[in-house]
């Protein structure tokens, strides 16, 4: 279900399509199938049509593995991140560019 992306929590979309919270979580968890009616409903809270909800699976995207990527390609894929996200990845390769430039530093420096 898209519920991650809409701000309705389980009960209140249970009780907007007029479930009970339990039914609804199963339906969630695809421990049974909703009836075309709750589909329908479901649509029409989400804004969405019955097929979105049908083939849900087929038009999300797919998870991004930057290891498979060039560096041209991984760049490319930060540079699209908010600024928010693309300063956390950043400070992240800082600390880590730092901490090996001081094992560096201390492996050459610092008699074993």
């Amino acid at each position: 279900m898209r519920r991650k992306t809409h701000t309705g929590k389980g009960k209140e979309v249970a009780a907007e399509i007029g479930l009970k919270p339990a039914h609804y979580n199963k339906i969630e968890k695809a421990m049974v199938e909703p009836s075309i009616e709750v589909l329908d409903k479901l649509a029409a809270f989400y804004n969405i049509t019955i097929d979105d909800i049908v083939h849900l699976k087929k038009s999300a995207p797919k998870a991004v593995v930057m290891e498979d990527k060039t560096s041209a390609e991984q760049l490319r894929l930060i540079n699209q991140l908010n600024e928010k996200d693309k300063s956390t990845v950043m400070n992240i390769i800082d600390t880590m560019l730092t901490k090996q430039k001081f094992q560096e530093f201390f492996q050459q420096n610092v008699p074993q």
